[in-house]
């Protein structure tokens, strides 16, 4: 496969900078130091230079603004930068002021040339991504620690008892077989298959094959349609343990930046990635993504499964999240395999975050002759998922405890999140956020606090809490962290205390650049 380097043109540059410096020495640049404060916060810790209110020259202005958009992920790590004479055209300034701008952000790390070859974005060196070598919260720090690192909430009670109570009074039947059923329980397939036909996706208990969670869905799917060194298209940011999964089967990650706020997919960024990378698979998160929380609409839907049809391109949509509605009763999309005409979409679900983290039950809901392909390729991985926990979920499907638990989980969560974006408005007014309609996740930027430094400080104080790199391809993202919808009342104000008091530590100069190995993100 050929190599495929992503650049930025100076046209799209120019717009993402937003209102151009002037040519004069001196501007009022939207990416610069004065509204956001000195982005170089993410190797200091430190909050607003002295005098912000100051000027910049134009060069130092521009520098800012495109050092700013390769930290939040909007413009990719190692992507072409243009010639300095177009940049300078497309922004009415002098090409002295753009090759300013470049020395900048090469001194600062943030920029490589090569003569001949140009120059390209970076990282600058020592600035890792955190480890993925994760461990959960142990229970006996519970009473002492905050976890704002796991997206889930305890069991709905009285409905996960009743559906296991359910489960043991099918179990006789099934205990007089073998027990080993690859493509999962008849009778959970049905239901699954049922489930989608109801949401409008006529489907088959043959297009489903049950699988040991969401991730087990993910990484049989990408094992069986990536080869080593493919590329692999993700949404940036992206679901940490989905990005790490593709690393270690030895994908080729491209990441395609989302609009801001809850804007969904920039679709010229996507088209441009499917035309140019030819990516053998692309993975999103369409209903309410973890972690901005972002849902996608139906014409940007049905335009990314036509861009990837003409692409070759597998689209794998995850909608784990896509029944945590938290406003209204419905999202108002489609499922994305509602506008596939060809096999294109293979859809991925679960229990998980519906119902419970430990119901490890999920899905691939795909075309019949592809299932029979993944059952095939499964007896070298873990054979089938444990029949009591598909009994306890078909018992939910079948007997309408889902929808109840549902609604419970769904008033839960909600709860949850118009706490926690209260403490954190009342506590922490500088940071910026958009409440999400729904899922479980809110991605929160810290302003002038260096997101890794956060979650060290938070450590130390009593709370748990990700940082936004773990959620990207290449260390963007580190004036940004993920926050959970799974605490309320005093525990949420008290959340959110202790995350004010690790970002006035981090100010101070009180917390290293390396966030903790064993945080847990799920």
């Amino acid at each position: 496969m050929s190599q495929w380097t992503a650049s930025v043109g100076a046209a799209h540059l120019a717009r993402l900078l937003g209102p151009r410096p002037r040519a004069g020495g001196s501007g009022t640049e939207r990416g610069g130091g004065q509204e956001n404060g000195d982005r170089r916060g993410h190797r200091n810790g430190g909050g607003a230079p002295k005098g912000a209110a100051r000027r910049l020259p134009a060069y130092r202005e521009l520098a800012d603004g495109v050092r700013l958009l390769v930290l939040e992920g909007r413009v990719q790590v190692a992507a072409r930068l243009p010639a300095e004479r177009e940049l300078a055209l497309a922004l009415g300034v002098s090409r002295t002021t753009v090759a300013a701008a470049y020395e900048a952000l090469r001194a600062e790390g943030f920029a490589r040339s090569r003569r001949g070859a140009g120059s390209w974005t970076a990282i600058p060196e020592g600035h890792v991504l955190p480890s993925r070598s994760l461990e959960p919260l142990p229970p006996d720090a519970a009473g002492s620690v905050i976890d704002l690192g796991t997206a889930s909430l305890p069991a709905p009670e009285p409905w996960l008892t009743r559906a296991m109570q359910g489960a043991l009074a099918e179990l006789p039947a099934y205990a007089a077989t073998h027990g080993d059923f690859p493509a999962g329980l008849p009778v959970l397939r049905e239901a699954i298959a049922d489930r989608y036909t109801a949401r409008g996706v006529p489907t088959m208990p043959e297009q489903i094959m049950v699988t040991t969670g969401a991730m087990g869905a993910i990484g049989g799917v990408a094992r069986r349609v990536v080869g080593l060194g493919e590329r692999v298209a993700v949404e940036s940011p992206s679901y940490a343990n989905v990005l790490e999964l593709f690393r270690e089967t030895g994908s080729r990650l491209v990441p395609v930046a989302l609009r801001e706020g809850l804007g969904g997919w920039d679709m010229d960024a996507w088209r441009r990635v499917l035309r140019d990378a030819a990516p053998r698979m692309a993975y999103v998160m369409p209903d309410f993504h973890n972690p901005t929380g972002t849902l996608v609409g139906d014409d940007e839907r049905r335009e990314l499964v036509e861009a990837a049809r003409a692409a070759g391109t597998v689209v794998v949509a995850d909608e784990t999240m896509a029944e945590l509605v938290l406003d209204g009763r419905e999202s108002g999309v489609r499922p994305m395999a509602a506008f596939d005409r060809g096999g294109t979409v293979m859809t991925v679900g679960s229990a998980s975050k519906a119902m419970w983290a430990g119901l490890r039950i999920g899905w691939v809901r795909t075309t019949p002759d592809v299932v029979r392909g993944l059952v095939s390729a499964r007896a070298y991985l873990d054979l089938g998922s444990p029949v009591v926990d598909q009994l306890a979920v078909a018992w939910l499907l079948r007997g309408g405890g889902w929808d109840q638990a549902l609604a419970a989980r769904r008033q839960r969560a909600a709860e949850c999140r118009d706490d926690l974006a209260a403490a954190l408005r009342e506590r922490v007014p500088g940071w910026d956020f958009t409440v999400p309609r729904g899922g479980m996740t809110m991605w929160v930027r810290t302003g002038d606090v260096s997101g890794s430094r956060l979650a060290v400080a938070g450590e130390r104080l009593g709370v748990r809490v990700p940082s936004g790199p773990r959620f990207s391809v290449d260390g963007a993202f580190e004036s940004f962290i993920r926050i959970p919808f799974t605490v309320s009342g005093h525990t949420a104000v008290e959340a959110a205390a202790r995350l004010s008091r690790a970002a006035d530590l981090v100010r101070s100069g009180g917390a290293s650049d390396t966030e903790p190995a064993g945080l847990f993100v799920a």
